[in-house]
């Protein structure tokens, strides 16, 4: 698996466009690449939740995970600390100030997250917006729990956490009305999971939402999920950021896949 990623990460500096938007043609990408990827957000807000995530490094608690889809690459075993989940499993600052930009054009009313892990990447999503309300589903009760208390801390109460599988819950939020301008997914990377959530969630995403895939290049089945997601309906541009990729449902722009370095 090291070797496949090392591969496709030489493959991705190779051919990935200029992370200040030099040389692209489309102004929407442009725009996102130039303007939204490099917004500054409130301090007080990344002080609060890297406070947070601070403290989670430290705490070497145990608790049973329950791992509903494809597990960690880097953690093994049912028992884990706090801090090694912190540690692999939380999304990296960097990435999570990208994914609070995104939430902040596109969030909406609503955004779902597929993945709450210890929240990390739901605080940002929901610092953000406040006037959206963030779904987010987590498998494992323990997590579920911490995530919980980690949204009191940081005095969020626009976070709506589903304890629950991602098949079980989904089709409800949807079949619910719930629209989400944004969708993060951050579990269960199996290529069939995945294919079958943007399936599911290409039939209410509209001309201003977007998805975002964390870990696209994770195994090659995640590799071969994402070079179908590129080819679907409905769906007419990516962007791919090798760590992260991104989905658009622009009825009106060309079809094109964006490699963007990140």
């Amino acid at each position: 698996m090291f070797f496949f990623r090392a591969m496709k990460y030489s493959e991705y500096h190779l051919f990935s466009r200029h992370k200040r938007g030099h040389g692209i043609h489309s102004p929407f990408v442009f725009d996102l690449v130039s303007f939204t990827f490099r917004n500054k957000i409130d301090p007080d807000i990344v002080f609060v939740i890297e406070k947070i995530r601070n403290n989670l490094l430290s705490d070497r608690t145990k608790i049973a995970v329950t791992d509903l889809g494809a597990g960690s690459v880097k953690t093994e075993g049912s028992v884990r600390n706090i801090s090694d989940i912190a540690d692999c499993s939380a999304l990296p600052l960097k990435y999570c100030l990208l994914l609070a930009n995104l939430t902040g054009k596109f969030g909406g009313e609503n955004v779902i997250e597929l993945g709450t892990s210890l929240g990390i990447s739901a605080m940002y999503m929901a610092a953000v917006r406040k006037d959206a309300i963030v779904h987010t589903i987590e498998g494992c009760p323990a997590l579920s729990e911490i995530a919980s208390e980690n949204f009191k801390k940081a005095g969020l109460e626009n976070i709506r956490l589903w304890n629950s599988s991602f098949d079980d819950k989904l089709p409800g939020l949807l079949s619910d009305g719930i629209k989400p301008g944004l969708v993060f997914i951050d579990g269960n990377h199996r290529k069939d999971a995945v294919l079958g959530y943007i399936k599911q969630l290409s039939e209410v995403m509209d001309n201003e939402s977007v998805i975002v895939i964390d870990d696209i290049y994770l195994s090659k089945s995640m590799s071969e999920a994402w070079s179908e997601i590129k080819k679907m309906k409905n769906v007419t541009v990516t962007i791919d950021l090798f760590r992260m990729g991104l989905v658009f449902f622009k009825k009106l722009m060309p079809e094109r896949n964006y490699v963007i370095r990140y």
